[in-house]
């Protein structure tokens, strides 16, 4: 009996569907753990910004009206203030007190002078007794205003943004301990085969290093999941069914290899009833499987997607449906029918490839270069060519480390043509 073959739409949809089975609780977490983590609500103002009115420069606060007629002025110095100065000071008329940038401007002050304009020496550790203003600034001069920057209130971060140094900085400025950030969902990945060997163990015949392992890992971490496991097994259902009942709890398992249609399919003879196996009117990656199966020692049943063997097909399939699963899971989209399409962008195909008519084609590409565009074309025109002369089988995987994007190819072409139009879907990360 064979596999039904399923259009890339259908395919997507046990995908989603698998997603939306496992929508996890967003993280709330220490501001300063959050590093790299993405925000998973709108995120406003505690406080003003800034939350107090304080002096811009190190110098002296006054009242401007002190400062009238011609100069210079001398004025008694009444009190030193530090940045970090909690205690309350109140400026009377005829009075200066020197201030350190970012401390507290007095009550009654209005201006602060720069040290620079002053008979003060920079650097001083001593207030001095009284100063002489030898330049006159501008009423409010070197005074940042509470709240002028930011009103308490006032949106900061929106919903799914990245929370890099600089966006932590500014949710910490406005008053931000927590952080409500989206889940990472825990991947388990599995490769399967007694042929693989680990990266740099010696090869004998029919043997081949494994390199979907730490590709999957990488592409996992890049689209926003946790690795808690990469396990590797042989060619017997016992062992791959040992290795994932003794495996850590997780919320998605991806297999890579023993899938199609031979006597040894690891994945295919353990996970038979839980998982249905078909194929996908696509090239590369045709044989997938999609289902559940109990994970851990308390089988606590868990979605499984199970990939090809082949690198390629791993790279392709993973970013056209796998990191969209990802991307519901964790609720960075929301999840609706077609919430797993990846985001791409028009280009055209600086050379011509062949592709499988009837098929839909995922085909690594890289961009060229503007410079090697023809005279006459269009301003703005992205080009692509294929990061390897053999296009898009499955095994050449060492090209992938060149690849851009992912060209996809309608059914309808047998052939790409220099020119034409095509979708290249961006890369995670």
């Amino acid at each position: 009996m064979h596999d039904p073959t399923l259009s890339t739409m259908e395919h997507r949809d046990l995908i989603e569907a698998l997603a939306f089975s496992r929508l996890l609780p967003h993280d709330t977490l220490p501001a300063e753990e959050c590093l790299g983590r993405r925000l998973a609500t709108d995120l406003h103002s505690l406080i003003p910004l800034p939350p107090f009115t304080n002096s811009a420069m190190d110098g002296f606060a006054l009242r401007r009206d002190d400062l009238a007629g011609e100069g210079p002025w001398s004025l008694p110095v009444v009190a030193d203030i530090p940045a970090g100065d909690t205690r309350e000071h109140r400026l009377e008329a005829g009075q200066a007190m020197r201030i350190m940038t970012g401390a507290p401007l007095p009550q009654g002050a209005d201006t602060v002078v720069k040290v620079e304009h002053t008979d003060h020496a920079a650097g001083v550790a001593q207030a001095p007794a009284s100063v002489e203003i030898r330049v006159a600034p501008k009423l409010g001069a070197n005074v940042r205003v509470k709240g002028e920057a930011l009103e308490a209130g006032s949106p900061v971060l929106e919903a799914g943004c990245l929370l890099d140094g600089t966006a932590l900085a500014a949710a910490i400025s406005v008053g931000h301990g927590t952080l409500a950030v989206l889940p990472r969902p825990r991947v388990l990945v599995v490769t399967t085969g007694t042929e693989l060997r680990r990266a740099g163990e010696a090869l004998e015949r029919g043997q081949i290093p494994d390199s979907n392992g730490i590709l999957l890992r990488g592409l996992v971490e890049d689209a926003g999941g946790r690795v808690v496991a990469n396990l590797r097994t042989g060619d017997t259902p016992e062992e791959l069914r040992r290795a994932l009942d003794e495996a850590p709890d997780a919320d998605l398992v991806i297999t890579a290899g023993g899938i199609s249609a031979g006597a040894y399919e690891v994945v295919r003879l353990t996970l038979g009833t839980d998982a249905g196996f078909h194929h996908v009117a696509q090239q590369p990656g045709g044989p997938q499987g999609v289902g559940a199966t109990p994970v851990g020692p308390r089988g606590r049943e868990t979605p499984v997607i199970c990939l090809p063997g082949n690198p390629v097909s791993v790279f392709t399939t993973f970013h056209m449906y796998v990191a969209g699963a990802l991307a519901v899971m964790s609720g960075l989209v929301h999840p609706e029918r077609g919430a797993t399409v990846p985001s791409a962008v028009m280009a055209r195909a600086r050379v011509g490839w062949e592709s499988p008519e009837g098929k839909t084609q995922f085909i690594p590409v890289r961009f060229v270069d503007e410079a090697g565009t023809c005279s006459g074309d269009e301003a703005g025109v992205r080009w692509v060519e294929p990061v390897h002369p053999l296009g898009s089988k499955s095994h050449l995987v060492a090209s992938l480390a060149h690849a851009q994007g992912i060209g996809v190819v309608a059914p309808e072409f047998g052939e790409v043509v220099a020119g034409q139009e095509l979708a290249v879907v961006a890369l995670v990360g």
